[in-house]
């Protein structure tokens, strides 16, 4: 047994600062506790179709680069908008990009990464698109119960140690499904199983929720994000921001924002100021 194998938690210099990478979001980063998302962790981010998911990962792969640090992207559903990413601040010369043909493929191809100790951070988009090789050669109409979650929970038990050693940030991107016959309760929930529940250290459910128009013309949504799980600060938060059609989270409005729940900047009607001067 080496050295570091056992340590008591009361000597003091074995508990170090949590490394983060922005969100990109101000609010988002407040809300999170610790002023970002942690490295060497796995966090999972859900929410129905268009609500903004890929978009904030994407700005989280910018601020990563920002920071001088290395990005993949494991794009499962074989949908990403290069230029659109670019358009974020995403330096896609930099960025590694890898499309696998199936879902033990692509997890191969994350826990590779991840062991080569040069990324720090991977996103696979998504773990509903992590389709089973046994499903792939299958016929269509065969039923295979369990499988994507067996896959999921064993990639999982794989990555964890890794993740932490190697200090690299995971974000899975998952979709939403309706349980079936559900009366009471919530009938939402997330596809692969319950593995990606237990070993996310984040689990963030963002929803579209208003558009922004300007002069009729819809030109982004308010989005709303709720940390569901933290395991590095308190959890239950949440943060509400814009998204710009072509641009991404909208700095401008969530700073005005933040001043105001600050009671720095005075809200009076639609109306913005500033020790006085109206500012928008």
């Amino acid at each position: 047994v080496g050295k570091g194998s056992v340590m008591r938690l009361g000597a003091g210099e074995v508990i170090e600062d949590i490394q983060v990478v922005s969100t990109g979001s101000l609010g988002l980063d407040i809300a999170l506790g610790v002023g970002g998302l942690p490295r060497g962790r796995v966090v999972e981010i859900y929410g129905p179709e268009s609500s903004g998911k890929t978009t904030l990962t994407l700005q989280v792969i910018a601020e990563m680069q920002k920071i001088g640090g290395t990005a993949a992207f494991i794009d499962a559903e074989h949908a990403l908008d290069i230029q659109y990413a670019s358009k974020l601040g995403v330096n896609v010369n930099d960025l590694l990009v890898s499309q696998p043909d199936t879902g033990e493929q692509a997890l191969e191809i994350a826990d590779a990464l991840v062991r080569s100790g040069s990324i720090d951070m991977i996103v696979i988009d998504s773990v509903a698109a992590l389709v089973p090789k046994a499903e792939i050669e299958g016929e269509m109409g065969d039923s295979l119960p369990g499988l994507q979650a067996r896959l999921m929970s064993q990639a999982l038990r794989k990555l964890t140690g890794t993740i932490k050693r190697t200090n690299c940030l995971v974000i899975f991107i998952n979709q939403i499904r309706m349980k079936i016959g559900v009366m009471f309760g919530n009938p939402e929930t997330t596809t692969g199983g319950n593995a990606l529940k237990f070993y996310a250290s984040v689990r963030l459910d963002i929803r579209r929720i208003g558009s922004i128009k300007k002069n009729d013309e819809v030109i982004g949504n308010e989005t709303r994000v709720k940390v569901v799980k933290n395991k590095v600060s308190p959890p239950f938060r949440e943060a509400i921001f814009d998204i710009l059609y072509g641009e991404g989270i909208s700095r401008q409005g969530e700073i005005i924002d933040l001043g105001v729940q600050a009671k720095i900047v005075d809200k009076a009607g639609a109306w913005y100021s500033y020790s006085g001067e109206r500012i928008a």
